[in-house]
């Protein structure tokens, strides 16, 4: 469901075309428990993040129950071909929870030597109580996409066995330095660390105490991280932003404390007594303009030859260089002039 956000701030910068949103989206449009025997996808009044037992490597992913969430950027923010692109200047990602003192906060990122076999010479034992629950990216196989994946889509294709790891049609991922995926729900297996793009924090709660039902878990994103930020102008150029959120969180067989959360379809929710998944944005749009608009007012122009007066001389990088000679000089002044009007 397309659900309409909450707007806090449209700016526009003149005399330039860019402008910044600041926007809260109180509901995503898909939150989708990512679990092997979920009977009812798409419509849980909850949803959990845990691994498997570590101790059996061969069965389900290593971080097993995940949680899916899209929200519908295009609400709001103009998707690709209105502008040159975005940049992210901050990203929160909150989720309530609905248990009770049952898990640790741990805010901190664990090795993933923590979650080996004991029996495997390269474990090593958990220094603090919790495991931390992350957010990442999405990905997708088996046909499936940003484009196609809906909540009622199939955990895994038909002849796949639930009982094999790396089958989920949607898994939580890390990023390169180009935003590009590397699915993380195996990743002690595989022998690499993960990297979040962000660990779950309760404001006003120390790392390794108990946290209370209806305790706001944030995530906020770090931006600055070249692939990260590559990832949500991704997302923000299709209109739809894909996150998952996913934990290691030590369990047994049809057992273990792990957290619990609120989703969109909880009653709760439709009455206005907890909370859906929630993400807060705040985009700059980057105008598309001419090599020789350098003020990006939509007119080359007196105020152009300006500028590049003003950056005369050695210039490496500078707008005004237009040709890219390391120079700005009369030859980029010749390329405002013959663009003039």
């Amino acid at each position: 469901m397309r659900r309409a956000a909450l707007i806090l701030s449209v700016l526009a910068a003149s005399p330039a075309v860019s402008e910044t949103f600041d926007v809260l989206f109180d509901q995503p449009s898909i939150d989708r428990w990512m679990y092997p025997f979920n009977a009812s996808p798409g419509t849980r009044s909850t949803f959990s993040v845990f691994g498997s037992d570590r101790e059996v490597p061969t069965q389900f992913d290593a971080r097993d129950g995940q949680v899916l969430l899209a929200f519908d950027t295009d609400l709001v923010i103009p998707p690709g071909g209105t502008s040159a692109g975005y940049v992210v200047r901050s990203a929160e990602v909150t989720l309530q929870v609905a248990n009770n003192l049952v898990f640790r906060l741990d805010t901190t990122a664990d090795p993933f030597t923590n979650f080996l076999p004991s029996s495997d010479p390269r474990f090593t034992a958990d220094t603090d109580a919790g495991q931390p629950i992350e957010l990442f990216g999405a990905g997708f196989r088996g046909g499936w996409s940003e484009s196609n994946f809906v909540e009622t889509a199939p955990f895994a294709n038909a002849g796949a066995s639930f009982l094999s790891p790396g089958v989920r049609n949607a898994f939580a991922a890390d990023v390169d330095a180009a935003g590009a995926v590397r699915d993380v729900s195996n990743n002690p297996r595989a022998s690499f660390q993960a990297k979040p793009f962000a660990i779950g924090k309760v404001t006003g709660l120390a790392s390794g105490a108990l946290v209370p039902q209806d305790a706001i878990l944030r995530f906020q994103v770090d931006v600055s991280d070249p692939g990260i930020q590559a990832y949500l102008r991704q997302g923000l150029d299709r209109g739809r932003l894909f996150l998952a959120v996913s934990a290691l969180t030590l369990v047994q067989q049809q057992a273990g404390d792990f957290p619990v959360f609120y989703s969109k379809e909880n009653a709760l929710v439709a009455f206005g007594l907890a909370q859906a998944p929630r993400l807060r944005i705040k985009v700059d749009t980057v105008p598309a303009c001419a090599p020789t608009d350098l003020d990006c007012n939509g007119v080359v122009d007196t105020g152009d030859v300006a500028i590049a007066l003003l950056e005369f001389g050695p210039c490496t990088g500078c707008t005004s260089d237009i040709d890219g000679t390391g120079f700005v000089d009369f030859g980029d002044v010749a390329l405002i002039m013959l663009d003039f009007g």
